[in-house]
């Protein structure tokens, strides 16, 4: 794989993904050529390998003008370190504070240490995703004295905070922000999250395969057949099993009508958040007619449990067909009709306009992605770079921005939902024919995969290792938002604090996906 000048030892594992391993060094100077030809860090993760090679691991995806490429570190068990990658990406910042909560594995030289998930929950000496970790023994240690989050202070005249969370109106997850502000105006935002940690990555260890395919799926309850395809993806790839193309069409499918539900949402609570309650009726009536539709046809309002490993669970008939291409034409219809009234309405234009500005530059620096990194010029989009099956067959139309503010994100929302209902009309015309699902291939060995998902929110990748006996060994889901949030503390600078919440939605991005 060549990347700069140099010819990285790297082999293909996948469509538009590479695999290697190699020294820290190496890693580094990677890291710098993927940089310099624009070029992103997408996920950093740890891996507890004492049980393969005696020592730990660090595991980065890269982003590169040919694809994914994913690289594994072998790291020493008397001393895990690693170097600091963040002042290169700096989005590796909180992940590399994350593997140190979880594993004990260190980036040296890394300017911010803080702790990112523990919040006290486990003894200092006790990192939860190391083999040898005992949740029971855990129970009965000694916790650390609880210490107060060395947020970073903005000092001067007139500068006051306001803390905000992490308990909220509503049923929305925890997170905490603490604002330092002049009058109205937000000088500095820092968020705190990781308060509803859930063991995810723990609770796969061991796991039959069809179960973690239920399990990735829930990772982020929005972006259930985009954690699921990603996670299949990797299942099939590590075992060499063929999915039949009826059942790749379908998980296409369902990708595309959840990010339709997503947007739907989301377009609704843009108007509420500005006063246009009539925006927000409409489009949540438009999303329950789509998402009645969903488990008419399919099951489940949110496609829960659709994508299995080996294809999908469920079909849909010419009758279905029909059906579901006779809704989208009128939602769009009804859509359309939405977005002259949000056009013309003053005072939304008003509030949407030049608020929460994330300028190309910031976003490229910052590897701002997914919808929000679109509509700040980023032109990133698995679908359309490096398509998967059907992908490489529906000419997928990239939506994008440059204004990098909140009209700019509904502007790609917008346009967002229009090309994916023409490429639901599209799939459902071209639809093959054939089964849905076959059996997957045993592992005889240790194998891994990865997949890689252009969901609503931006590109989720799941990786996963599978052990001998066919269980599984280690997974990593990733979600976008661990790279978008920083963003949202940089969004919302020179702004006043009642827009938080607008801007906050702009971007809507997870806590529970970067909580794992």
């Amino acid at each position: 794989m060549k990347i700069g000048d140099h010819e990285w030892r790297l082999d293909s594992i996948g469509p538009h993904i590479w695999r290697g391993s190699m020294e820290t060094g190496q890693l580094l100077a990677l890291s710098r050529a993927v940089k310099d030809e624009g070029g992103q860090l997408v996920a950093l993760w740890g891996s507890d390998d004492r049980h393969l090679n005696g020592g730990f691991g660090i595991q980065v995806a890269l982003l590169t003008g040919l694809g994914l490429a994913w690289v594994s570190c072998a790291l020493p068990a008397e001393a895990p370190v690693y170097p600091d990658l963040a002042h290169i990406f700096p989005q590796a910042d909180r992940m590399q504070r994350a593997a140190f909560d979880l594993l004990g594995i260190t980036a040296t030289d890394a300017v911010d240490e803080r702790k990112w998930l523990r919040h006290n929950a486990w003894a200092a000496s006790e990192f939860p995703l190391r083999k040898d970790f005992s949740s029971l023994a855990a129970r009965h240690s000694p916790l650390p004295e609880a210490d107060a989050y060395p947020f970073i202070y903005v000092q001067g005249d007139g500068v006051h905070e306001i803390a905000v969370g992490p308990i909220h109106a509503g049923t929305i997850e925890p997170g905490h922000f603490r604002f330092s502000i002049i009058g109205d105006r937000i000088l500095k935002l820092e968020a705190r999250l990781g308060y509803a940690h859930k063991g995810i990555e723990k609770r796969f260890e061991g796991m039959e395969l069809a179960t973690g395919a239920r399990l990735a799926g829930r990772v982020s309850g929005d972006s259930h057949s985009a954690y699921a395809w990603a996670y299949c993806m990797a299942v099939e790839m590590a075992t060499a099993s063929t999915v039949p193309e009826r059942a790749l069409w379908l998980r296409a499918l369902f990708l595309e009508i959840e990010r339709i539900a997503n947007h739907l949402g989301d377009l609704g609570y843009l108007g509420n958040d500005v006063a246009l309650a009539f925006g927000f009726v409409q489009f949540w009536r438009l999303k329950e007619d789509w998402l009645r539709m969903s488990i008419k046809l399919f099951g489940h309002r949110y496609l829960f449990d659709c994508i299995t490993p080996g294809g999908v669970a469920t079909d849909i008939d010419a009758a279905g067909c029909a059906e579901l291409d006779a809704l989208a034409r009128r939602i769009e219809a009804e859509i359309r009709e939405l977005k002259i009234i949000y056009d013309e309405h003053a005072t939304l234009q008003d509030r949407f306009a030049d608020t929460g500005i994330c300028k190309p530059e910031l976003a490229a620096q910052l590897g701002l992605t997914g919808l929000a990194g679109r509509a700040s010029a980023q032109t990133w989009d698995v679908r359309t770079q490096f398509p998967q099956v059907p992908y490489d067959r529906l000419d997928v139309n990239m939506a994008t921005q440059r204004r990098g503010d909140v009209l700019a994100r509904v502007e790609v929302r917008f346009a967002e939902v229009y090309e994916s209902l023409r490429l639901i009309r599209d799939i459902l015309k071209r639809l093959p024919a054939g089964g849905i699902h076959t059996p997957l291939q045993p592992a005889h060995a240790a194998c891994e995969g990865l997949g890689w998902v252009e969901g609503w929110r931006g590109e989720v990748v799941v990786a996963v290792r599978i052990a001998a006996d066919g269980t599984l060994d280690r997974v990593h889901p990733h979600d976008p938002s661990w790279q978008n949030w920083p963003l949202v503390e940089m969004g919302v600078l020179g702004n006043i604090v009642p827009d938080f919440p607008l801007i906050n939605k702009s971007f809507n991005l997870s806590y529970s996906g970067p909580d794992l």
